[in-house]
């Protein structure tokens, strides 16, 4: 089974393009699960079977993880890992039945999105020294999230190819390979056009042909990771901010929100984000709600009479 995961998971980078971010937690998920069968079965992990496996297996080990006191929303990521496994392993023919084909994802625990106010958002945009080539690039990433709403994984997979200065839009690779093209509001295109000028200056012996393709570039000199633009939004959030997640989908969110709130339709809004349906995009109508609410409590006179 162990062997069977890593084709699963060079599968999923190679033929489904996931993020480096979904491979991470899948390995861990189906290694979590695979150490548990192992101790189960009172056998080494190297010789579990595929075929060994019962739903009765998967549902023990999700007992246990529940019995952990582990998140809704943590299990039900776990379940997507499992089904998918499973389903992988069914369709190539390494299973005569998939033991995960009728398992129930737990319902989630409803979180509304964190989102930055407008002002934090431009306290954080005035933090940033973009006077040195590397503080030009911080800039430029923050610009981009907020201005486009694009996710983590489609900014560090950005080329230089795709930021059209001319049309003021960039060309973004989705989940799936899906292509769309989102438009750039000046701001964001004239601290581009800055900082692809000096980009050539973060060069480094490390640089590689994949590097120079890239549209930003870390401090090893080659192409910018996820971990890397994490770290850069949290610096900034921490100077500027008291919203309790640092992280760039709070810029993702803010984006949602604070166009939501200015009037923009939410099916276009679903457009931006990339969304295959309206119903993921819909959660920031409740983010809006409550902010309204907020609003009317504060504001008119006889709202707490």
């Amino acid at each position: 089974m162990k062997a069977l995961i890593e084709k699963y998971l060079k599968y999923l980078s190679v033929e489904r393009n996931a993020s480096e971010h979904t491979i991470v937690s899948y390995q861990n998920d189906l290694s979590s699960f695979l150490n548990f069968t192992a101790e189960v079965e009172e056998i080494d992990p190297e010789n579990v079977d595929v075929s060994s496996i019962t739903r009765l297996s998967i549902r023990l080990w999700l007992g246990e993880l529940s019995e952990q006191g582990m998140a809704k929303s943590t299990i039900a990521r776990k379940v997507a890992a499992i089904r998918s496994f499973f389903k992988y392993c069914f369709k190539r023919g390494h299973i005569e039945k998939n033991p995960a084909h009728l398992l129930v994802v737990p319902k989630k625990d409803k979180s509304l999105p964190k989102t930055a106010t407008v002002e934090d958002i431009e306290r954080m945009m005035e933090a940033v020294n973009t006077e040195t080539t590397r503080g030009l690039q911080n800039r430029a990433i923050l610009e981009l999230f907020y201005s486009t709403g694009m996710r983590l994984s489609e900014l560090t997979g950005l080329n230089l190819s795709d930021i059209d200065l001319k049309q003021n839009q960039v060309t973004v690779k989705g989940k799936g390979n899906k292509q769309r093209i989102i438009p750039l509001g000046n701001t964001v295109s004239g601290i581009l056009k800055e900082f692809i000028n000096k980009r050539p200056e973060l060069y480094g012996d490390r640089t590689d042909s994949d590097a120079k393709k890239a549209l930003f570039i870390a401090a090893s000199g080659q192409r910018i990771y996820d971990r890397a633009v994490g770290l850069i939004v949290e610096k900034y959030f921490k100077l500027t901010s008291e919203v309790t997640q640092k992280s760039p989908h709070v810029l993702r969110h803010s984006f949602a929100t604070h166009m939501l709130d200015n009037g923009a339709d939410i099916r276009i809004i679903k457009e931006f984000l990339g969304h295959a349906n309206l119903a993921a995009t819909q959660v920031y109508t409740h983010t809006s709600i409550d902010r309204l609410k907020n609003v009317y409590e504060q504001a008119h006179p006889r709202a707490k009479t």
